[in-house]
């Protein structure tokens, strides 16, 4: 609010415009005059309604202004009053010459009444009125009734005394000088805590000193307060903690005491300003300690997810201090929604250390124990997708800590056959981690394996299982348990000739067989009417199944392959193979156990093909998984012949790629961890700045306000160090008589508008205003207000826009004014300005199961094919292309840098990325170049779960391959 001095009209303020409706017609001024002087008091409040709507909309109300007065004004009814006041404040109350009307003396009188009112009611609502008021000779004969308010018996007019006496020294402190000497007594004398949270506020803002004064006076009786009071200390010890460095222990003395308070409120306010006090480690741990109380006990998911974005916060700016809540903060678990508790998760990874990480695992293994045992359909399923958390969560554990390794291990193998897929599936690729990395514990994870092998029941476990059983079983004795048991999980041998007695079996015996080949029948041919208007018939060959297919009862390798997963079938292969090379190579072993084991081998992968192209399966082996099994038979033919060749492909080839793999990976979080940890190490010869003794600018803030002004504006990424030059947008051309170019600034959810327009005439613009309108989930919170211009001079308009969703929009608009004939009506239209969808696109990371389940679940897919010149290809090889599509996506790449490597003419990798609304996008790009003259062709496939994000990224890939990097 602008300060207004006297016999000059104020600012105009800026209203929000309300559309009328369409079926209304707009009252004329007779009408309106004829129901203010004769209508019923329902009829003066619809029509004073009118009257306030339109003049709010620009209407031209001057003449009702007396009928208002004489008609309206002396009503006892309330609402009529109500209304009245809020027609007092938009009504135009300045002549054309700039002087204040007459009539407001008959206004300025009409409030005097009413604030000496007996109704407290009206007094209230007549003081919360002066708080809008701007002109001195209106409020100048009010100030004494306002005073004498501040002495009433109700406590609904005090408080609003003490709001209205606060605004008018704010704007106008030459009218009511001893504003805060007449607070203070107020306070020390005032009972009701509403109208002393009130008070405080004003001091606070008004009279500083005086506020810490009454602080030091009623230190002990803070935590008596009620809620609004307290958080108004908790506003006042952070705006003056800094000008009052003195008191910086009385300050800290009262945030510690209502950091115990009953109301959420107050002990979220108070452990926020608390940290900003001090950073002494007792004060860290009780403020961290009452935000995972919060946590833990508020039923909003809202405020658990903002307070542990606080505790995250904290644990980011104070490293090691709050190891010891970790206990405490996975009291959070309890609560049933999983966003909470992948936060909480989340933070508990970053706190877990060497001394708390056994008591970390115990807790998650509660609570994976917990999922386990849920009952019900819906609960099964959130429990399934917490569970998975659970599992990702330990095994980010076990590999920061090691020591924890074994223990999880033989916790994820004793259930693993509990779990469900996704997560067993998690599990196994742990325990295969764990596996390479740590060699000690390779003998007690086959030995798990070996027992737990039969529970295994889906494919993906079982490849997992098989590949550590076929890479690390070593030993003899080893390679004889697993092969012994491979043999109890595929069943009878031959495959097929073993099924196929089982069916002559079931027909021998009269009853049906559960695996009888499937034998198809006609279905009557029916008539169809084609696009044409003309009959067609139709007719189909089903499959008519003698029998259900009852698998279960079968051992978990072959009723896999009976579900045609032929995928599996080659990693057995795979598997049989390895052991065999494996059983060759050790010394003291007999040969003829060896052509023993050679030929079973042979026997099963042969039963593998065999079994494939047979009418025991819906779907037959694929030429992938034939060759595959194929060139394992072939291996075990010739390993006499090429031992040493078979044995560096099969077992040394294999074992090294998985070591370069996790390697990767391991170096990948290693630098992602460094680049998003903060560097506390300085030189020696570094200067040391001391915060008590530095230079104070004027006008110096807290902190924590400046840091939330900064966030706010957008401030804190660092935007105010870039010219606002690269961001400008000329609006209009230059020879226009009104030039505009505006600033954009795009910051999270909001786009602000800065826009500075030129009068380039010799003529005074009236009414100048800029209208906008937006395409697009965009939506524009206020209408810019109209002012006058005038001759080459400029002003600045801001405008704000909210965005919803990651869609590229559109504003469009023109600027409309009036000049410099009377009824000269001019209009420009703007260039459009393009919001940019990379503005709220940021690189992110999910693990390949995420990936996959996502890819499954979006609906929306963009495919965009890749061509460029031989010229543009020439000095660009495969990998700076994929570099030079992530950075115009802003997109991550999932797959492994050491799977990119490599002299290749194809390249495939998968790409991710999420939007600050929490929109996920995926990529998967398949490139080729087949010599280095050879123009790079190939495609990008891209899925959301809108379209706008599909096709828009599309947009931004296709124009990339035009501004390739030189």
């Amino acid at each position: 609010m602008m300060a207004t001095s006297a016999g000059k009209p104020p600012a105009e303020a800026c209203y929000m415009l309300i559309h009328p409706s369409l079926d209304v017609e707009t009252p004329n001024l007779q009408i309106l005059k004829r129901n203010l002087e004769r209508g019923t008091d329902d009829i003066k409040v619809e029509a004073l309604q009118q009257i306030i709507s339109g003049t709010v909309q620009g209407e031209n109300y001057d003449q009702l202004l007396m009928h208002v007065i004489r008609f309206v004004m002396p009503t006892r009814n309330k609402a009529l009053k109500k209304l009245l006041l809020f027609y007092w404040e938009v009504c135009p109350k300045y002549a054309a010459d700039g002087t204040l009307k007459q009539e407001t003396i008959l206004i300025c009188n009409a409030l005097r009444n009413d604030l000496q009112h007996p109704n407290e009611y009206i007094r209230g609502a007549t003081l919360r009125f002066l708080c809008k008021l701007r002109e001195a000779e209106i409020i100048e004969p009010l100030i004494g009734p306002t005073r004498e308010c501040l002495e009433h018996r109700h406590a609904y007019v005090r408080k609003n005394a003490v709001i209205a006496v606060a605004a008018i020294y704010r704007c106008l402190p030459h009218l009511i000088p001893d504003a805060p000497e007449l607070i203070s007594s107020f306070l020390a004398a005032e009972a009701d805590m509403t109208c002393r949270r009130n008070a405080l506020a004003m001091l606070t803002a008004s009279a500083p000193a005086a506020a810490v004064h009454w602080l030091k006076e009623n230190a002990q009786l803070v935590a008596g307060f009620d809620e609004l009071l307290q958080l108004a200390v908790i506003d006042l010890i952070r705006r003056c903690a800094r000008d009052f460095a003195a008191e910086k222990t009385l300050f800290v003395r009262c945030i510690f005491e209502l950091l115990g308070a009953s109301a959420s409120a107050v002990k979220y306010e108070a452990a926020t300003s608390l940290v900003g006090l001090t950073a002494n480690p007792a004060a860290v741990k009780a403020a961290a300690a009452c935000y995972i109380s919060l946590a833990a006990k508020e039923s909003d998911n809202n405020v658990k997810i903002i307070v542990l974005e606080r505790l995250d916060q904290l644990r980011t700016r104070h490293e090691g201090i709050l190891d010891d809540l970790v206990m405490d903060l996975l009291r959070v678990l309890s609560t049933p929604d999983l966003d909470v508790r992948r936060k909480a998760l989340a933070i508990v990874m970053k706190l877990a250390s060497r001394r708390n990480v056994n008591d970390v695992i115990a807790m998650l293994r509660k609570e994976l124990t917990k999922t386990v045992t849920s009952a019900g359909d819906h609960q099964q399923d959130k429990a399934s997708d917490y569970r998975l958390l659970l599992i990702q969560t330990i095994h980010t554990c076990a590999g920061e800590f090691p020591e924890v390794a074994a223990d999880v291990v033989d916790l994820f193998l004793d259930s693993i056959s509990e779990f469900g897929a996704s997560s067993a599936t998690d599990a196994i690729i742990f325990v295969r981690e764990v596996a390479e990395k740590f060699p000690a514990l390779r003998q007690n994870i086959i030995k798990h394996l070996v027992r737990s092998f039969l529970d295994f029941k889906t494919g993906k476990v079982i490849r997992g299982a098989l590949w550590i059983l076929g890479e690390y079983a070593e030993s003899g004795d080893e390679i004889r348990d697993v092969w012994t048991k491979l043999r109890e999980a595929i069943g009878e041998l031959p495959l097929l000739a073993a099924e196929q007695r089982e069916l002559e079996a079931a027909k021998e015996s009269g009853d049906k067989s559960p695996q009888e080949p499937a034998a198809t029948a006609s279905v009557p041919a029916s008539r169809r009417v084609l696009p044409d208007g003309t009959y067609a018939t139709e007719s189909a060959m089903t499959a008519v199944a003698s029998a259900a297919i009852k698998l279960d009862s079968k051992p978990p390798l072959r009723a896999v392959l009976l579900h045609s997963d032929f995928f599996t079938g080659t990693v057995l292969a795979s598997t049989l193979a390895k052991l065999v090379l494996r059983f060759a190579r050790l010394e003291g072993e007999s040969d003829e156990q060896l052509n023993s084991l050679r030929a079973e081998a042979v026997l099963i992968m042969a039963g593998v093909i065999r079994i494939g192209q047979s009418t025991f399966v819906s779907n037959t082996i694929d030429e992938d998984s034939y060759d595959r099994v194929l060139a394992c038979i072939r291996a075990l033919e010739y390993m006499d012949e090429d031992a040493d060749v078979l044995t560096g492909a099969f077992i040394s080839d294999t074992q090294s790629a998985f070591a370069r793999l996790v390697k990767g990976e391991a170096k990948r979080e290693r630098e992602e961890k460094k680049l998003h940890s903060k560097e506390t190490a300085v030189q020696v010869d570094d200067a040391i700045g001391f915060r008590l003794v530095a230079k104070k600018p004027a006008g110096d803030a807290d902190s924590s306000i400046e840091r939330d002004i900064e966030l706010a504006t957008g401030e804190a990424e660092g935007r105010a160090a870039v010219s606002k030059l690269d961001t400008v947008v000329q609006l209009t051309g230059f020879s226009d008589a009104v030039y505009a170019e505006a600033y954009v600034c795009v910051n999270q959810y909001d786009i602000l508008l800065d826009i500075m327009v030129v009068n380039q005439t010799s003529t005074m613009l009236r009414n100048l205003s800029i209208e906008f309108s937006t395409v697009g989930d965009l939506k524009l919170v206020e209408k810019p207000a109209s002012y006058t211009l005038a001759p080459y001079s400029f002003s600045s308009v801001k405008a704000s826009i909210k965005v919803s969703s990651t869609e590229t929009g559109l504003i469009f608009g023109n600027i409309v004014y009036d000049g410099p004939g009377v009824n000269d009506n001019h209009c420009i239209v703007l260039n459009d300005i393009r919001v940019d969808i990379m503005e709220y696109i940021r690189p992110a990371r999910c693990d390949e199961t995420q990936f996959h389940a996502m890819w499954t679940e979006f609906e929306w897919e963009n495919k965009v094919n890749m061509s460029t010149t031989k010229e543009a290809a020439e000095n660009l090889d495969l990998r700076a292309y994929l570099k030079h599509i992530m950075d115009a996506t802003n997109m991550a790449c999932l797959t492994p840098e050491n799977a990119l490597a490599g002299d290749c003419g194809f390249l495939s990798a998968n790409l991710y990325a999420r939007s600050i609304f929490g929109e996920d996008a995926l990529a998967n790009i398949s490139i080729e170049k087949p010599t280095d003259s050879s123009p790079i062709t190939g495609h990008i496939r891209i899925r959301a779960k809108t379209q706008g994000i599909a096709l828009n990224l599309g947009d931004k890939i296709s124009a990339a391959k035009v501004a390739l990097p030189e």
